[in-house]
């Protein structure tokens, strides 16, 4: 072996080495914050809570999140020694090489490329899908799903990442390999795929998951539409959604934009809160809407989307990460697999600020309802409520909640609205 081969091999294995650093890496770092978030676990019922979580329903809470994050764990360390193994033996290679005897053509190489890894992807989550929802789920209360749902949203979700996912991917496949200066226009038609789906989703997706009803006529319902139009806020639909056919749990949530904006309430929300509550829970996602925090997510999101496609473009095709992998030959699809892998961290690092303004945002909510609602104690009451009812962490570590969580720890929001 010549020097200039050798030095060709030592510096493709260094580069294989990275790509083993970055994935075994952001397992042990994940792993690292959940393990502090369960030593960060307090035994007492915080003050804030007395009267709404007794000793042993605590307890409970302890013990589904130290259950939850040690699957979780589990899960993490199996996939993530089954991705650096299909590496190793040069797995990305050979499903790539089984396409290219199938077909010719770029775009269904590609896309047949993406089914294949995301069918076997799938087929090792399903285990741990089924064991988290009818062992732990159904251990804590918690699951409502039969398998007849189960297997029908399996299946829905499926046809969905087939129709939607093959057109948006061929369509992105296309420019890419025809169109100088590809990203632009993907970026482009990526922001105009997600507004449109943003308007006809809530009535053509979630249907097909689940049933959405208008609200029945009654008090809470004026006192909905009593709010709505005190805030100027147009209501183009108030809906009920059968959750209970999955889950105990309860939400509240606000989608769609124009003539398809829509709250939706849970079945089981509904039946766990008084009208005030609801009122107030409305009212917070009302803030959202009216202290514009959707449209500043949503700018934040177009930005990212467009950095992450700029930055796929210098990316792709590198001959130098392709044999880092042991692929023989160089695509469009598999840059998106390995950009994928390459670009975790900086994914993870870019959302934080995106996680910050969210955490903020559900602050200036809760102060919205309050200033607006006034029943500052029913809202607080509500969020302990689904706080308990869900067995949610009242401790979370601070890196769990700098590094994952959308909404701030419900002990600082209740803080928050008793100092007002």
């Amino acid at each position: 072996m010549t020097k200039l081969a050798l030095y060709s091999k030592l510096k493709h294995m260094k580069l294989e080495y990275i790509v083993f650093i970055i994935i075994i890496g952001s397992y042990l770092f994940s792993s690292i914050i959940d393990l502090l978030n369960i030593k960060n676990i307090q035994t007492e019922v915080p003050p804030e809570f007395q009267g709404f979580y007794d000793q042993e329903k605590y307890e409970k809470s302890q013990a589904y999140l130290k259950t939850n994050t040690k699957f979780a764990l589990l899960e993490g360390a199996i996939s993530t020694l089954l991705l650096v193994a299909f590496i190793a033996l040069g797995g990305f290679n050979f499903i790539d090489l089984q396409i290219r005897g199938v077909t010719s053509n770029s775009i269904f190489q590609g896309l047949l490329y993406i089914a294949t890894l995301s069918f076997f992807s799938g087929l090792i989550g399903l285990p741990f899908h089924i064991y988290d929802t009818f062992v732990i789920e159904e251990k804590f209360g918690f699951n409502k799903t039969t398998p007849k749902t189960f297997i029908g949203d399996l299946l829905k979700n499926v046809l969905m990442g087939v129709l939607i996912g093959g057109i948006v991917l061929a369509v992105i496949f296309w420019f890419f390999e025809t169109v100088n200066n590809a990203w632009i226009w993907v970026f482009s038609f990526i922001i105009l795929f997600q507004l449109f789906v943003m308007f006809i989703a809530p009535v053509t997706i979630m249907p097909l998951f689940n049933k959405f009803e208008p609200l029945e006529d009654g008090p809470l319902k004026t006192e909905i539409e009593n709010f709505a139009r005190k805030e100027n806020f147009k209501l183009s639909g108030l809906f009920k959604m059968d959750g209970s056919k999955r889950s105990t749990k309860a939400n509240a949530y606000f989608t769609g934009f124009g003539k398809f904006r829509r709250i939706v309430l849970f079945d089981t929300l509904i039946q766990k809160h008084t009208q005030q509550e609801l009122v107030s829970i409305l009212a917070h996602e009302i803030g959202h809407y009216k202290e514009k925090h959707i449209f500043r997510q949503l700018f934040i999101s177009i930005l990212t989307t467009g950095l992450t496609f700029y930055v796929f473009s210098l990316f792709m095709k590198n001959p130098e990460i392709f044999k880092a992998f042991q692929m023989e030959n160089i695509s469009i699809y598999a840059s998106f697999v390995f950009f994928g892998i390459f670009y975790s961290p900086i994914s993870t690092a870019i959302s934080l600020y995106s996680l910050y303004l969210s955490r903020k945002h559900e602050f200036e909510a809760d102060s919205y309802a309050v200033r607006t609602y006034g029943h500052s104690q029913e809202l607080v009451n509500a969020l302990k409520k689904m706080s308990v009812d869900s067995l949610s962490n009242l401790n979370p570590h601070p890196l769990k909640v700098f590094f994952e969580y959308t909404h701030p720890p419900v002990i600082q929001r209740v803080k928050a609205m008793e100092k007002r």
